[in-house]
């Protein structure tokens, strides 16, 4: 064997799963198979990917689960018989498990032929609730091939365009010293000092179950917005999300009333029911930025705010949009029409692999980031962020590190799912 062909057909053996499990021996990870067995079922292709199938996905549970589905923190390892395992995060058991189903047996690398069968293997297209895990999956299969390549997220995208992402923080809200709430300006002051580029804030918050006068709302709204530009300071930055709070008359208010204080942007300004009838009214009726779109999934309830400049940034994240595969056609769409994105936070994991792909669009972008740094014990490794900023590094694939004694199996597949498409003559998937 000459040196160029030895080379490729080891390429795939460093990048091993970034999975940790204590309860196993050294040799043999979950889903990884011996030493022996990745070697011989690795023979490279083309471009040094290895051949093989995608065995089993498992379901994890973290420590502390987040209840809202489109904020989901459950895991998902997807397993091959070369011994690869990728790792995603989002979903639900249920919605994972159906999902899951049209991954087995597949070749891992085709990627976006997998996603294209999820998305149509069923009797009509996933909602929002399927999406959510079917990004999931698909984070898990750019996570094998990252490793498989022994490079990062980011360099399969293209590479990294930015130093770093810059963030706003949902931590600074956090009370003093004392204990108590501290005032609005001083933690928008703080947001300032810990690097992050942005305050946000809620719009007139009150607690959850309360009474919500939105008419009087506005006043509050008004007043508030003055303290955070005298927090974050004239070259500060500053957000707020009104959280579909208000009806068309009173966000129009509010928007205007805030016009002077020049909010970096005004988060879910309308009921999400009505955003393509309401949000290119409220674009010509006032000057702050708008952004909208947390909850939404498919690139095709973005299009046409986008196309028509109705929004100025989309709040597109991962896994919610379908994962990495949709991310960047939505990143695409945003690019060609110079609007921005800033997602919304969903998971850690999720948000490591937000910095890798998105740290490649080179529109605006600014990330949200409420960890503050803390550790995740069950992460050992994942978000590269200091100072409110996230940065990209190189380890192979999303770059995160998943201690499988600390979370919870909840669940596991090993047999195809449904298959209900056809197939036009060559070979691409269409509705059946």
């Amino acid at each position: 064997m000459d040196r160029r062909n030895f080379l490729a057909s080891i390429a795939a053996l460093p990048a091993v799963a970034a999975i940790r499990d204590d309860r196993q021996t050294p040799a043999a990870p979950p889903g990884a198979g011996t030493p022996a067995a990745a070697t011989r079922s690795a023979a490279p292709r083309t471009g040094g990917l290895p051949r093989g199938k995608i065995t089993r996905v498992r379901i994890y549970q973290p420590p502390t689960p987040n209840p809202l589905f489109n904020q989901s923190n459950m895991l998902c390892t997807v397993e091959t018989d070369f011994g690869i395992t990728g790792i995603g995060e989002g979903g639900s058991k249920d919605t994972l498990e159906q999902c899951a189903g049209t991954l087995i047996g597949k070749d891992p690398f085709r990627i976006e032929a997998i996603w294209q069968e999820m998305f149509i293997a069923w009797f009509y297209p996933p909602g929002r609730e399927k999406t959510h895990a079917l990004g999931a999956l698909d984070l898990a299969l750019w996570d094998i091939k990252g490793k498989a390549l022994g490079l990062p997220l980011h360099e399969l995208l293209g590479g990294s365009v930015r130093n770093y992402c810059e963030c706003y923080g949902t931590t600074t809200v956090l009370p003093g010293p004392d204990g108590k709430p501290r005032p609005l300006a001083d933690r928008a002051r703080a947001a300032m000092d810990a690097g992050y580029r942005a305050f946000r804030m809620g719009a007139a918050d009150v607690p959850a179950g309360g009474v919500y006068n939105t008419h009087d709302a506005v006043r509050t709204v008004i007043q508030q917005a003055r303290e955070a530009r005298q927090g974050v300071g004239p070259n500060g930055d500053w957000c707020i999300d009104f959280h579909q709070r208000f009806d068309f008359n009173d966000g129009l208010r509010a928007c205007r009333g805030i016009e002077e204080f020049e909010p970096y942007f005004v988060e879910d300004p309308v009921l999400d029911q009505h955003a393509l009838m309401d949000l290119p009214k409220l674009r010509k009726m006032t000057a702050v930025p708008l952004t909208h779109g947390e909850e939404w999934g498919h690139r095709w309830d973005f299009n046409a705010l986008v196309e028509n400049h109705d929004i100025d940034y989309i709040r597109a994240t991962l896994p919610n949009v379908g994962g990495i595969t949709e991310m960047m056609k939505i990143a695409a769409m945003c690019e060609t029409h110079a609007v921005g994105i800033v997602p919304h936070f969903t998971g850690p994991v999720s948000t490591a692999a937000l910095v890798g792909s998105l740290s490649t669009f080179p529109g605006p972008l600014m990330m949200e980031y409420n960890y503050g740094g803390r550790p995740i014990d069950y992460l050992p490794e994942c978000l590269d962020w200091k100072d409110g900023k996230a940065y990209t590094n190189q380890r192979p694939g999303l770059g995160v590190t998943l201690d499988l004694t600390k979370v919870t199996q909840i669940g596991e597949v090993t047999e195809t799912g449904r298959q209900n498409f056809y197939r036009r003559p060559d070979g691409s998937l269409t509705h059946w």
